[in-house]
C-alpha cells in the first residue's frame, strides 16, 4: 500500500521546481523502468503484485504493492502499465569535456525544442543513432518530465543530458570543430560533405534556430523537398528532421 506522503512526493514530481529541489524524477511501464533499473537504482518502486512477482527480488529501495485502480490514480499516464518508479535526477548539469566530447564523435543540441513529445521521440532517435550526449538550451522541454520520460521508451537510460546556454557552448568549442544546423536557406544534406564528429543543433519547432545559434553555424543544411519545386509543406517536425540527418551522417560513415 501506498502511503499519503509516497503519493504527495509523486504528484510533486510533475513539477520542474520540485524535481529539481529533491533531485528524483518518475518513470512509467516496463520497459521504461527495467531499462532505467539496469543503469540506476530506483529510490521507490510503486507496482502491481504481479509485476513485484517478477521483479521483486532485485529491489533494495522503498516499495508499495498496489492495485490496478490505485496505480491509475497515481499515474501520470492514461494507461497506467504495472509499475511506477522514482530515480536519481542524474547530475549532468556540467559537461567539463564538452569540446573534446564534440570534436571526436557527433553529439545533438536542442536549440528551444519545447514539445515533450518531440524531445523524448529525439533522446530516442539518438539512442538508435549510437549518439550518446545531447546538449539542450535552458528553454528546451525538461528531459525528465514524466510526458518526455514516457516519450523515450527507455533511452533516457542510455542518453546523457546536458542543460547549459548553447552559443557559449558552440564558442568554446576546438576550432574547426564542424557545427551542423538545418536552415530553409542550406545546402542539400545529401550531397554536402559530412563527417563523423561535430554538433548537429536543430531549432524550436515554429522558429527554427535562434539567431545567436545560426550565426555560430558551419555547415547550413537542408532536407530537400521532393520533387524539387513543387508545392510542399512549410517545413518537417523537429524530430523527424533529426532522424532525417542523423540517418544520413551515420550512413556517410559506411
Amino acid at each position: 500500500m501506498i502511503s499519503k506522503s509516497q503519493t504527495k512526493m509523486l504528484r510533486q514530481l510533475e513539477s520542474k521546481k520540485h524535481r529539481q529541489a529533491l533531485q528524483r524524477f518518475v518513470a512509467e511501464g516496463p520497459k521504461v523502468v527495467g531499462d532505467l533499473m539496469a543503469t540506476s537504482e530506483p529510490l521507490l518502486v510503486v507496482a502491481t503484485e504481479a509485476w513485484f512477482a517478477s521483479h521483486g527480488h532485485r529491489l533494495r529501495c522503498d516499495t508499495a504493492v498496489v492495485s490496478d485502480d490505485e496505480l491509475r490514480r497515481i499515474s501520470f499516464l492514461q494507461h497506467p502499465q504495472q509499475v511506477l518508479a522514482v530515480f536519481p535526477l542524474p547530475s549532468y548539469d556540467r559537461c567539463e569535456e564538452a569540446g573534446t566530447l564534440i570534436s571526436s564523435r557527433l553529439c545533438l543540441a536542442l536549440d528551444g525544442v519545447q514539445d515533450p513529445g518531440n524531445v523524448g521521440t529525439i533522446i530516442r532517435i539518438a539512442d538508435w543513432f549510437g549518439i550518446s550526449h545531447i546538449f539542450c538550451s535552458p528553454d528546451t522541454a525538461d528531459a525528465y518530465s514524466p510526458k518526455v520520460v514516457q516519450a523515450t521508451m527507455g533511452s533516457i537510460a542510455r542518453v546523457r543530458l546536458t542543460y547549459t546556454p548553447l552559443p557559449p557552448l558552440i564558442d568554446s568549442l576546438p576550432a574547426g570543430t564542424p557545427v551542423y544546423g538545418t536552415l530553409l536557406d542550406g545546402d542539400d544534406l545529401y550531397s554536402t560533405p559530412l563527417t563523423p564528429a561535430g554538433l548537429l543543433v536543430m531549432g524550436n519547432e515554429g522558429n527554427g534556430l535562434s539567431a545567436e545559434v545560426t550565426a555560430l553555424v558551419t555547415h547550413r543544411l537542408l532536407i530537400p523537398p521532393y520533387p524539387p519545386g513543387h508545392a510542399t509543406a512549410d517545413s518537417l517536425n523537429v524530430a523527424i528532421a533529426t532522424a532525417i540527418c542523423c540517418a544520413e551522417m551515420r550512413r556517410r560513415m559506411k
